[in-house]
């Protein structure tokens, strides 16, 4: 059995590790040929001396690294597109991952997509990348693959409805006051999963499942009145599909992203593997759902109507958002600021046009502008124009 070809873009962050773990078990299947990440080249070296990748290439060096590594944002499209790349694993966090995901597609690659951004930002962009450049796109967020997995090949036309789960995260139970109010170590408690600080935010947030909705909006070709999210605390259903004939495919598990990775690089096979802990339906008992309470959690309403307007907008919300989120995780805003700036930076430049990758890209740093001079008088704010999380 030959090896495939992997590149992990943002190897250091929390997708990019499991990722490795996941391979590392699989080494008759799978060679690490390409690394990237954004800043943290201590755990950057420790990965290259563990797998000996071909290629090493680190964004931000910051006088630390090793010299003979590739830097610069370039390093993203050089490991994504080189020819002994089959697979790209893009784990990076934010819009600084829709130029690699571009570019893989277009290069033929299968891009195991953890970077929601990329479909949310340019999603009219990738998916026209992907059909000419015989690209393929599998997703790795559990929701979305769960979808995947419980259509199984089935054609849109015979899918009615999806339904995405969401966990509620730290504060499903808090009224809205106490939500506005709430501090940085608060917003990074997660019940159920651990994630990188900018996802935990906007899961707290509930940005990141109005996120997860544009996405499915897009890998799956359902409009939006069609897509619904429902809170489940306990995070083993990942998604529901309901049919055209009324039937309904749930995809379980206890909460764990090595499964939807191993799937994204193995898709459409499976294969025996040793995941932490086996499904024990007693032990997952019971399980509950509840509503989203769209008054508490503005951001969710916002990202859908981001998404329903279309344009530019969806990449208004999401740099307004990842803004607000920066500007949030650096003690320069509070909580409930972040809801409120991604509302204004919508009201502004949300009907912006977007006929090309410029424009979104354009939108994308105008939000951030807003955002950043929306709070320029309490303190100061960050001066990076794409902040990365990896």
């Amino acid at each position: 059995m030959s090896q495939r070809g992997i590149a992990v873009l943002g190897s250091t962050g929390s997708i990019g590790t499991a990722t490795l773990r996941v391979i590392a078990r699989h080494v008759d299947r799978f060679r690490i040929v390409a690394l990237t990440a954004f800043g943290n080249a201590a755990l950057l070296r420790e990965q290259a001396r563990s797998v000996q990748p071909e290629y090493v290439g680190i964004v931000n060096r910051n006088g630390d690294g090793d010299p003979a590594w590739a830097t610069g944002a370039e390093c993203l499209v050089e490991a994504a597109t080189r020819p002994d790349v089959d697979i790209v694993v893009n784990a990076i966090v934010g819009a600084a991952g829709l130029q690699a995901t571009l570019a893989a597609l277009r290069a033929g690659k299968r891009v195991a997509l953890a970077n929601k951004e990329s479909l949310v930002i340019g999603g009219e962009f990738v998916l026209r990348a992907c059909s000419e450049g015989g690209g393929e796109i599998v997703p790795v967020d559990s929701e979305h693959s769960a979808i995947v997995q419980c259509i199984g090949g089935r054609p849109a036309s015979e899918v009615s409805r999806l339904i995405i789960t969401a966990s509620g995260g730290p504060f499903r139970d808090w009224d809205a006051e106490r939500i506005a109010r709430a501090g940085i170590q608060d917003a990074l408690n997660h019940p159920t999963w651990n994630m990188g600080r900018k996802i935990t935010i906007d899961s707290a947030t509930l940005a990141n499942k109005a996120l997860e909705v544009i996405e499915a909006h897009y890998l799956f070709g359902l409009p939006y009145d069609r897509i619904d999210v429902v809170v489940h605390p306990h995070s083993i259903v990942h998604s529901f599909v309901e049919f055209v004939d009324g039937s309904v495919l749930a995809q379980l598990g206890f909460p764990t992203m090595e499964l939807p990775i191993l799937y994204a690089l193995t898709h459409p096979d499976r294969i025996s593997d040793a995941p932490a802990r086996r499904f024990d339906p007693a032990a997952a008992s019971p399980l509950t759902f509840e509503p989203v309470d769209l008054e508490r959690f503005p951001s969710l309403a916002l990202g859908i109507q981001a998404g329903c307007t279309g344009g530019a907008a969806p990449a208004v919300f999401n740099g307004a958002n990842e803004e607000a989120v920066c500007l949030f995780l650096g003690g320069t805003i509070g909580f409930g600021d972040i809801p409120r700036a991604v509302d204004s930076a919508l009201s502004l430049l949300g009907d912006a046009p977007a006929e090309s990758i410029g424009d979104v890209t354009a939108a994308d740093a105008a939000a951030r502008e807003h955002v950043r001079h929306l709070f320029r008088q309490s303190g100061g704010a960050s001066k990076s124009p794409a902040p990365v999380y990896v």
